[in-house]
């Protein structure tokens, strides 16, 4: 049923002082998060590689060693889902409106219900991530685990048992993440610890450790070593106002991995309907929300 002058009776009478229900919308952060590509298919993969692994003694006269082990290891998917909304109203509803200035009935806020909706989708990546999906493959555990498989190892992206977040927890991510991440052929990387994601109940905790300069919660004159360890948390920390765990914790790497593909951007249309001349409004868009490299964030997941 389309919206008609019921709906909207107040607004056909004169003297109504203003009229309110829209609200000033959180900034965008998503992107914050996610790198941002286009895409130009409707099902994209990406393939993880094993290249060669370290260098092998060789004795004088004796055979160069061989590593024939480099090719594809895991393959990440990402298929885009469509979005739409829209609406009808009624003529008699447009005509009769007397305060068109600050009722616009050829838009109901649909930019702002698409961009909400963007921000669930892809806060949805990190709320999941405990959780294996089949869909995306790869290497057959959640994108935050504590067994990921390189050759011959594992390797995790998440402690042992899930911990709050304090000092001591941060720490051990940013050592974690710098001293045993890999590569699928077991060597080194340049992995490093950016930036603190945190849901809005653990803004305080977040704060006391990464603006202080002395060493948070203690009477000690030491200094903050999260400032510096590992290089120090380079994007300080956010607020992510859609994670639904309060006690959850995300930290970001600089490994790229972390990636909001755009099929088709936001677009609108409307038309009258010939028969009833009934204002239809809709709105559309596709994209997906992904990972293709668990190495791009360390995620505890403690429940109380």
């Amino acid at each position: 049923m389309p919206v008609n002058l019921a709906q909207i009776r107040d607004l056909l009478l004169p003297g109504l002082r203003g009229v309110q229900g829209e609200y000033r919308q959180i900034p965008t952060q998503w992107s914050q998060v996610f790198e941002k590509t286009e895409s130009k298919m409707a099902f994209e993969r990406t393939v993880e590689m094993r290249f060669l692994g370290l260098a092998q003694l060789k004795t004088e006269g004796g055979q160069t060693a061989f590593d024939n082990n480099a090719g594809e290891r895991f393959v990440y998917n990402q298929e885009h889902i469509e979005l739409g909304l829209g609406y009808a109203i009624t003529r008699k509803a447009i005509d009769d409106n007397l305060y068109k200035t600050q009722f616009k009935p050829s838009n109901l806020g649909l930019q702002r219900s698409f961009s909400q909706t963007k921000e669930v989708y892809g806060a949805n990546v990190l709320n999941t991530a405990s959780t294996y999906n089949a869909t995306v493959g790869g290497d057959g555990v959640a994108l935050c685990s504590t067994a990921h498989q390189i050759d011959g190892n594992v390797i995790a992206n998440r402690p042992t048992v899930d911990v709050d977040l304090n000092e001591a927890s941060l720490l051990n991510a940013q050592i974690a993440i710098r001293s045993t991440w890999r590569d699928q052929a077991g060597l080194k990387m340049q992995a490093r610890g950016q930036k603190l994601v945190v849901p809005p109940q653990l803004e305080p905790v977040a704060i006391r450790l990464t603006k202080t300069e002395l060493r948070p919660g203690t009477a000690n004159n030491d200094v903050n070593a999260i400032l510096s360890t590992a290089g120090g948390l380079r994007n300080g920390y956010m607020v992510y106002d859609y994670l639904t765990s309060a006690f959850a914790w995300f930290l970001l790497t600089d490994i790229p991995g972390l990636v909001f593909m755009e099929r088709v951007p936001f677009e609108t249309d409307m038309q009258v309907d010939f028969t009833t001349d009934n204002l239809l409004v809709k709105g559309y868009e596709r994209y997906s929300f992904g990972y293709y490299d668990w190495r791009s964030v360390y995620g505890s997941f403690p429940t109380s």
